[in-house]
């Protein structure tokens, strides 16, 4: 069971990758499990929903159970779509994939990223996580946002280091002062 589900809900990055040309994953970054959090409390309310049925008059004791699972559905499915959203950092790109049914891939090559801005909010910064911004030369991006990073400092590092090691951005030597004094 547990092999179908790893089969049915995984997204595959592996298989966005240009293989032939050498490209190969050197990050996969899941949601932090902070994305989860309010699906996991609608899972909790939708407990104490279908456990109030034990004190409603039988006859009607369906509708709060009714209630509970349909909320209790709307949660999974929320857990499920964090679960599938994946960021790939690659020698050669960033690229993201989501979708439950049908997937969407979004995808920037690193000579086109300017500039990445991490946002850690407060809660962010105690259970580290952040936000990517991506800022490229074009205007319209399927790839700008990528929201709930784990350890978004070292991800951070390691995109800059995929782009100085690809040769994109050069390296200022520092100049030596001249001691004639």
């Amino acid at each position: 069971m547990a092999r179908l589900f790893r089969v049915a809900f995984d997204p595959r990055v592996e298989t966005h990758l240009i293989a032939d040309e050498g490209e190969i994953i050197v990050d996969e970054v899941r949601r932090h499990w902070m994305a989860i959090v309010p699906a996991i409390l609608q899972l909790v309310l939708a407990a104490v929903i279908m456990v109030s049925a034990l004190w409603v008059n039988v006859a009607y004791a369906w509708f709060p159970v009714l209630v509970g699972l349909v909320v209790a559905a709307v949660g999974g499915h929320r857990i499920l779509r964090e679960h599938m959203d994946r960021f790939v950092i690659t020698n050669m790109r960033v690229f993201r994939v989501h979708g439950i049914f049908a997937q969407q891939t979004a995808t920037m090559p690193m000579s086109r990223i300017l500039d990445i801005t991490v946002n850690k909010p407060f809660i962010g910064r105690i259970f580290n996580y952040g936000h990517f911004v991506f800022e490229s030369a074009a205007q319209d991006q399927g790839l700008r946002l990528i929201r709930f990073v784990g350890r978004p400092d070292e991800r951070d590092l390691t995109i800059q280091r995929v782009i100085q090691r690809s040769g994109l951005r050069t390296s200022m030597v520092p100049v030596e002062a001249d001691d004639d004094d």
